[in-house]
């Protein structure tokens, strides 16, 4: 048996824009990641990038189940000795909210050179305006 390798042709990619606008981060965050490794397409291979670009707005508005808003923390470790810090997830919704999507789909992304290539097409914004209309995004509904 031979193995069927696709043609992945980079000119046809997508673009799609998702509101997050009172989605909840896990199911949104399954939906991107999806989305960004072609999962959702007939020529999804594990070891190639088949994905489209997607475009992520209102990520203030996600929410979060149960007691997360406030039990939840985010370690980030220095690599010095006490170089640990945690941060709750109302302190960085309130700094950075872009960081509770990019985190979450981080997660579900491969963890080698494929899924840092596949993070750089994400783009997370908060509010409403993205910079990316010259490319023609198409509305990707959530999943409930």
């Amino acid at each position: 048996m031979k193995t069927h390798l696709p043609k992945i042709n980079v000119d046809q990619r997508k673009w799609h824009v998702i509101d997050a606008n009172g989605a909840i981060l896990g199911r949104l965050a399954v939906q991107i990641a999806d989305t960004l490794r072609g999962k959702n397409k007939p020529v999804f291979t594990p070891h190639l990038d088949a994905g489209d670009f997607v475009v992520v707005i209102n990520a203030e508005k996600v929410a979060l189940t149960g007691k997360k808003e406030t039990d939840k923390m985010f370690m980030t470790y220095s690599g010095w000795k006490g170089g640990e810090r945690y941060k709750s997830v109302a302190h960085v919704r309130a700094n950075h909210p872009e960081q509770l999507i990019t985190h979450a789909v981080r997660g579900m992304v491969p963890k080698n050179r494929l899924g840092r290539v596949l993070m750089t097409k994400l783009k997370v914004y908060t509010g409403a305006k993205h910079p990316h209309s010259a490319q023609q995004p198409a509305a990707l509904p959530v999943k409930k």
